[in-house]
């Protein structure tokens, strides 16, 4: 089946799905079951099925799944079976604290390049690397092949640097900024806002 018959909101439960199975297996492991995955998850066993079987058959009912097997299914269905370079825009609070972040590089992800347009920040190392100007961006990104970004700059800006990650080649913005992006088809955005998930739970607060 191709990705683009694939839902997103399946996509969306895979990491979920793989982030148990490593802590299941850390504990030392082997076989697992949809119905622990769920209890897990709180999802139900019906709609984890449902969701592997969109991908082929990981498992053979009344044993389950070997718990590294399906991980090592999972990695290679999102394309984790290698580990992608990431550039950060942004060398302000959020940024900074992207760069230094240690829960990357073993999950797929390599923080490689570091990018602000403040004059103050630029030269100056952060997390390991030496922030880069912004106006460099474009062709350092290129000549990378980075297809990765994570946007931690303000709202009026964030478009304007968008604008030049996707000139450059990425494919995946993670957005911390916020306010929504305009793209095109094939980039993909994922939106990081604390705000709007505590203003989601503020609805069920008394």
């Amino acid at each position: 089946m191709g990705n683009e018959m694939i839902p997103d909101i399946v996509v969306g439960r895979l990491p979920l799905y793989l982030r148990t199975l490593q802590l299941m297996s850390a504990e030392g492991r082997q076989v697992t079951s949809s119905q622990e995955l769920g209890e897990r998850l709180g999802i139900s066993a019906a709609q984890i099925r449902k969701d592997l079987s969109q991908f082929g058959e990981f498992g053979k009912q009344g044993t389950g799944y070997h718990i590294d097997y399906l991980a090592n299914q999972i990695k290679k269905i999102l394309h984790l079976n290698k580990s992608w370079d990431v550039v950060v825009v942004g060398a302000g609070d959020v940024g900074h604290a992207l760069s230094r972040y240690q829960g990357f590089s073993n999950r797929g992800f390599t923080v490689s390049m570091v990018f602000d347009n403040d004059p103050a920040k630029i030269g100056q190392k952060v997390g390991g690397f030496i922030v880069e100007s912004i106006a460099e961006l474009p062709e350092l990104v290129e000549k990378a092949q980075i297809k990765v970004a994570m946007l931690a700059v303000p709202a009026a800006q964030a478009q304007q640097v968008t604008d030049m990650l996707v000139k450059a080649g990425v494919k995946a913005i993670l957005n911390y900024a916020p306010i929504n992006l305009l793209v095109p088809q094939d980039v993909k955005v994922q939106y990081i806002d604390p705000v709007l998930h505590l203003q989601r739970m503020s609805y069920y607060l008394e």
